[in-house]
């Protein structure tokens, strides 16, 4: 009886106009000629996809009454909701309100007062999505009155409904007495007169007023909000149109309603408007002052957060709280990142070490397989610290205008969930800026003064987060993983590789200039241009650029900023290393002819590593001028190994010349690989491994086919960029064929084989690699990839059992388990390890620029390239070039260095063979550590100049799960002085490090 009496009070003042819509392919003048529209099964209108232009028109006549409800004088609104790239509305000829994909949903204004036979003729203009169809979903009209104290039936059937509700939830004994008082009502007689229901509404009020009172306990509270993707399906250069054009809606709103309180992200906007928009810089650092702006996030952009190492994370905190702190007078405490693509697990230890104490998304929502768990609740990092975090509102059809009830059952939801009365909602349009529209403010006050409906007030995030009771809040001791989005680990596969080559190149570069300084060779240390080629890396770190979903301009000038960045540290890392070279005392030469190089190592890791020099007619001596064992040529390259290479050190090692260079040619019957301690055998029929046997520990690793290129049909899912179809094992394609194999080279120092395979328009090029004392094989590739919707993949069938995967993270490791109906894609940055308890056995597989692996009945596969074509047609097309590795070990991946080896991986050593004269007397002695620490789990995340230009950082994890010491070994006597946060403020000095604390500290000369 209830939900009869709310319907007839909703459509005393609305009426559904949905299906009145007159439809056409191009525009013409007499809109009475168009055929009427047909609605699908959905009640929606739609047309074909492909940015086609779709025109609808409909002539809007304002009856006398709805259901007996005068409408004289009412104000008349069209509420309308579409999906279409681009909507234009024209009311009686002019065009009054634009909109697209994010601001999809409009009250438009027709009129402040209407008139029995008033009519609007409303044509709207639509353009579907490129990737998508077209949808018109929603037309009614809404006749409200204009007055703050007399409401409308559609109104008071909101607020019943909202009270309704929450009796049904909360106290359902109570509905009876709901049900009673609507009954006692003669709805009809009370409906044809205006001022006879203005007392019925008072007379409901008043009786249900103590029901009402109930929902006076709770309250939502707002923050105005836009969240604005600095790139996505636009340009760069439209973002900063959008941020203007949305902050001065906001800087103007406020004048007129003194409540509203806005948050936004990210420094870097902010330093834009700085520079180019000044005016209002200066405006928005006033409101901030006044409280009426919050400075959110903390970081530089709102990143990518699974496929960047730590150092990247650190320094978007450090460069995006060095920044409000100097513009805004305090750093940020509400991490804010709605939007991202699921959450590292090291985040609460780095959020804490950098100022930050509360965090808030609300990405979980959009988990495929189920609905996360908490809303509110502790997340605990690896090393055990905690950080408040909420999980916002999701995005409804998300505003205040449209979604009162929705509001009122969030606030009933949330409090279920977590005992809390309060509840945090965020009005506005987003995702293309926007922001909340006046409309929103007028309705929120609105609603502000009804009797059945929750208080309503504005706030900033930090002040709501701050009256809560945080005393006994759930943990979550997990990684935050989205399920949702997971080929980002995979589009766009040369951004993944640019962000790996320049996170290395930049950490590189400062160790390198920072060394150069602490050893007193040069005072110079290049910190404008370091900072400048870190702020080209963390933009690109966007989390719609480097996961790959973005349009192509967005990738044009993405790869000019990796370009900028790899010539500015390539420049910094060359003079440092120079620097040093030119500082060495060279013993005298083997030869007047001989001509010296030194090689680096940029780890803190002791490491061996296979030379190879495009020369020619030359042999190697060491440093003491003896020739070096097992070298070389080998098609115009010089080929040694270099042993025992210390940490932060050097090397150095003389080229001599010779008149006849030993050629090796390899004279093998069959394709078999053999170092001694690994024994590859490849299939001459496919070119995939038929076997991987470990000499040493006699194990064969391999169950069946190794190596297998094995693609999959990929389609059908609408976030083509963003997301694997979950039943893609189920379309496998065809096998790769094999073009050719090769016999390279047979030793003494490296054995190759090169095997080429096409699949379908691509060519698969791979060369399969042993190095002498290595137990690592490496698979070298170059691949032309030319399909479509296609994922390739790079599967190992391994003889272990085990329940769980070990995957790299950032600054951790996590363990995953096999066979997940949820994780059955999952992000790891430089490697993922198999461990078989019961054979005390394991293998790792490597890789130097890929993130995205599966795990499932003892099969570790490497996802290696996709083929989406929203919304980029064109991504991933094209030629690749990049390696993985399998490592197989006894022991776990602790037991044998998996870390150290997959960083190695990643950070081949360093040659200087052209070295300058020198302008200092050279001091440095020739094979030498620069300086180091004896405890190998400790790794080396950045040595650099501070931010004050004070002080030298050193920055460490601890990367096994263990506690250890740090004691700095360095014939320079540097020494900790103390110990720093990510900020680089002074903390309590402690060198015990824990199980995956990250530590900072500030180092100097004794």
């Amino acid at each position: 009886m209830i939900e009869g009496i709310l319907e007839q009070l909703r459509q005393s003042t609305q009426l559904n106009v949905h299906n009145g819509w007159r439809v056409s392919d191009y525009f013409t003048g007499d809109i009475s000629t168009w055929p009427i529209g047909s609605l699908n099964e959905k009640n929606y209108l739609i047309w074909a996809k492909g940015q086609k232009v779709f025109w609808a028109a409909q002539t809007i006549t304002v009856p006398e009454t709805l259901f007996l409800y005068p409408l004289q004088g009412m104000v008349l609104r069209l509420k309308l909701t579409w999906w279409a790239h681009n909507a234009k509305v024209y009311v009686n000829g002019s065009l009054i309100q634009e909109g697209d994909l994010f601001d999809s949903s409009a009250r438009i204004l027709l009129s402040n007062s209407v008139s029995s036979g008033d009519t609007f003729t409303v044509v709207l203009r639509l353009v579907s999505p490129q990737h998508d169809i077209g949808g018109l979903m929603q037309a009614v009209c809404l006749y409200e009155n204009d007055y703050p104290d007399l409401v409308e039936p559609s109104f008071l059937a909101d607020e019943l409904t909202v009270l309704n509700d929450y009796l049904q939830k909360f106290v359902p004994e109570k509905l009876k007495f709901l049900s009673n008082c609507l009954a006692s009502v003669d709805w009809q007689y009370s409906l044809a007169d205006k001022q006879i229901f203005a007392k019925v509404v008072e007379n409901i009020r008043a009786e249900l007023k103590p029901l009402g009172s109930l929902l006076k306990k709770y309250s939502l509270n707002l923050l105005g909000h836009a969240h604005l993707d600095l790139a996505w399906l636009w340009p760069v250069e439209e973002t900063w149109q959008v941020a203007h054009k949305t902050f001065t809606s906001v800087l103007n709103l406020q004048k007129d309603y003194h409540e509203l309180i806005f948050g936004h992200t990210s420094a870097y906007l902010y330093q834009w408007l700085e520079i180019n928009q000044n005016e209002q810089f200066k405006a928005i650092q006033k409101a901030v002052q006044e409280g009426r702006w919050e400075i959110l996030g903390g970081m530089w952009v709102e990143p990518e957060l699974n496929l960047v190492q730590g150092e990247s994370l650190v320094r978007q905190l450090l460069y995006g709280q060095e920044y409000f702190l100097q513009k805004f007078g305090s750093p940020c405490q509400v991490a804010w990142l709605p939007d991202s693509f699921g959450f590292t697990w090291q985040l609460p230890q780095i959020f804490k070490l950098s100022g930050i104490k509360y965090f808030v998304t609300g990405k979980l929502h959009w988990n495929d397989t189920s609905k996360f768990p908490y809303g509110l609740f502790n997340w605990q990092g690896p090393d055990g610290s905690q950080i408040v975090t909420l999980m916002s509102p999701p995005n409804v059809a998300g505003v205040m205008d449209t979604n009162p009830i929705a509001m009122s059952q969030y606030a009933w939801n949330w409090s279920e969930q977590t005992g809390l009365n309060d509840a945090l909602w965020l009005p506005g349009v987003g995702d293309h800026g926007g922001g909340p529209s006046r409309d929103m403010l007028e309705v929120q006050r609105r609603w502000q003064k009804s009797t059945f409906f929750p208080q309503v007030n504005f706030t900033s995030a930090q002040k709501y987060l701050e009256q809560i009771d945080v005393s006994n809040l759930p943990i979550w001791s997990n990684e935050l993983y989205l399920e949702f989005h997971r080929g980002c680990y995979t589009t766009h596969a040369k951004q993944k590789q640019s962000n790996r080559f320049s996170e290395s190149l930049l950490q590189q570069a400062e160790l390198w200039s920072s060394l150069v300084c602490l050893l007193k060779i040069d005072n110079y240390y290049p910190d404008l241009l370091l900072e400048e080629a870190w702020k080209n890396i963390l933009f690109n770190q966007f989390h719609d650029i480097l996961p790959g979903t973005s349009i192509k301009e967005v990738f044009t000038l993405a790869n000019v900023m990796w370009q900028q960045t790899k010539e500015i540290g390539q420049k910094i890392l060359k003079d440092a290393l120079e620097k040093i070279a030119a500082s060495i005392i060279f013993p005298e030469a083997p030869m007047p002819e001989a001509k010296p190089f030194v090689i680096f190592n940029s780890l803190n890791t002791l490491r061996s590593e296979l030379i190879t020099l495009k020369l020619e007619n030359y042999q190697i001596c060491n440093f003491k001028g003896e020739v070096v064992e097992r070298q070389y040529s080998w098609e115009g390259e010089l080929l040694f190994l270099a042993q025992d290479l210390p940490p932060i050190g050097y090397c150095i090692y003389w080229l001599c010349p010779i008149t006849e260079q030993r050629q090796i040619i390899p004279e093998q019957a069959e394709y078999i690989l053999n170092n001694g301690i690994l024994r590859v055998v490849v299939n001459q029929n496919t070119g995939e491994l038929d076997s991987v046997y470990d000499l040493l520990e006699e194990k064969e690793i391999l169950r069946d086919s190794g190596n297998q290129l094995r693609a999959f049909q990929d389609q059908g899912q609408y976030w083509d960029a963003w997301n694997i179809d979950p039943k893609y094992s189920q379309y496998p394609l065809e096998r790769t064929k094999l073009e050719s194999i090769k016999f390279l080279e047979a030793g003494p120092l490296r054995w190759r084989i090169k095997v080429i395979r096409s699949f379908r328009n691509s060519l698969l090029e791979q060369d399969y690699c042993l190095i002498l004392n290595s137990s690592v094989l490496t698979i070298k590739n170059k691949i032309d990839w030319q399909e479509e919707h296609i994922l390739l993949k790079a599967t190992f069938p391994l003889n272990l059992e085990s329940e769980k995967v070990a995957y790299e993270i950032a600054c951790a490791t996590i363990e995953r388990p096999q066979n997940s109906t949820k994780q059955w894609e999952v992000p790891a940055i430089g490697w993922a390890s198999i461990f078989d308890s019961t054979l005390n056995y394991g293998v790792s597989l490597l890789n130097d620029c890929k993130y995205g692996y599966d795990a499932s009945n003892n099969t570790i596969s490497l996802s290696l390239l996709r083929g989406s074509r929203w919304p980029d047609p064109s991504a991933d097309l094209g030629i690749h070039e990049f390696n993985y590795a399998v490592y197989p070990h006894r022991g776990s991946w602790q037991d044998s260095r998996t870390l150290q080896y997959g960083r190695q991986f990643n950070s081949p050593c360093l040659i200087v063979s052209k070295l300058p004269v020198s302008q200092f007397k050279p001091f440095l002695s020739p094979n030498r550590s620069l300086f180091g620490w004896s405890n190998e789990n400790l790794i080396l995340m950045s040595l650099k100049q501070s931010q004050s230009k004070e002080k030298w950082i050193l920055r460490i994890y601890e990367g096994e799960g263990k506690e250890s010491k740090m004691e700095i070994e360095s014939q320079e006597n540097l020494v900790i002085k103390e110990s720093l946060d990510c900020l680089e403020n002074p903390i309590e000095l402690s060198q015990w490090i824990h199980p995956w604390q990250i530590a900072t500290y500030n180092i100097s000369s004794n």
